[in-house]
């Protein structure tokens, strides 16, 4: 058993971590937002030329200590998508449009998730930000341990199932699969960040990411032949 000490120790190791997070978060994003200005400039006009519809889409999440938000990301999908299907997305999705098939491969849709960060409901690393109507099918115990972070732009899970749509489109019932098969082991994953999380962890899976999206597509094709993770 831990003594008082070593309690207190263990907490003011957290907040520490907690803080120089947040101070990360904050000078990442606001840097982000400034220097990718132009970029963004030229996909929301690319965005709205290619279809009818607004430029940016908020999709509701849960949050730390599943407080809801609206996360925030170039919209991918024809403007009545979510009255066409549900929550669940595969590669070959005909919601999909041609300049959101591009966004999507190349996560350049999530930029606009620097403002959630900016805003302190995300964090440039962290758990996944997952639906309520998944977030309801949890495990209790390690729901409570993945909502006591941020949700990341980027993290664990997100580089381990990058590829996700690519594997869901592989499946005959997508959304079956992801409820029986992706979503336990997102959630372990999820958990596993928590438990593994340091300021050294977070920018180690920051670099992580910027390598991935430079990856050949015969490692994209090898990443979703299996689903259980390999580290």
């Amino acid at each position: 058993m831990r003594t008082g000490n070593e309690n207190i120790k263990q907490m003011s190791r957290v907040s520490a971590y907690e803080v120089m997070k947040r101070v990360l978060d904050i000078l990442a994003a606001s840097a982000g937002l400034l220097v990718l200005a132009p970029l963004m400039g030229l996909i929301a006009l690319a965005t709205k030329l290619d279809s009818p519809g607004g430029v940016f889409f908020a999709h509701r999440r849960v949050g730390r200590y599943g407080r809801p938000f609206k996360v925030l990301k170039f919209r991918t999908m024809v403007q009545d998508a979510p009255k066409r299907g549900g929550a669940i997305t595969a590669g070959h999705d005909p919601r999909i449009t041609r300049v959101g098939r591009i966004l999507r491969k190349t996560k350049l849709d999530e930029l606009p998730q620097l403002w959630n960060v900016l805003k302190g409901e995300m964090s440039l690393v962290g758990p996944r930000p997952e639906v309520e109507q998944y977030v309801a099918l949890w495990e209790p115990t390690l729901r409570e341990k993945v909502l006591s972070m941020r949700p990341g732009v980027t993290g664990l899970t997100q580089i381990r199932y990058r590829h996700e749509e690519t594997l869901l489109a592989q499946q005959p019932d997508p959304e079956t699969y992801y409820r029986e098969v992706l979503l336990p082991l997102k959630l372990q994953s999820d958990a596993e960040y928590v438990d593994r999380r340091t300021l050294l962890y977070d920018l180690s899976l920051i670099l992580r990411t910027l390598l991935a999206l430079f990856e050949r597509p015969s490692d994209e094709r090898e990443s979703v032949s299996h689903t259980q993770p390999q580290e």
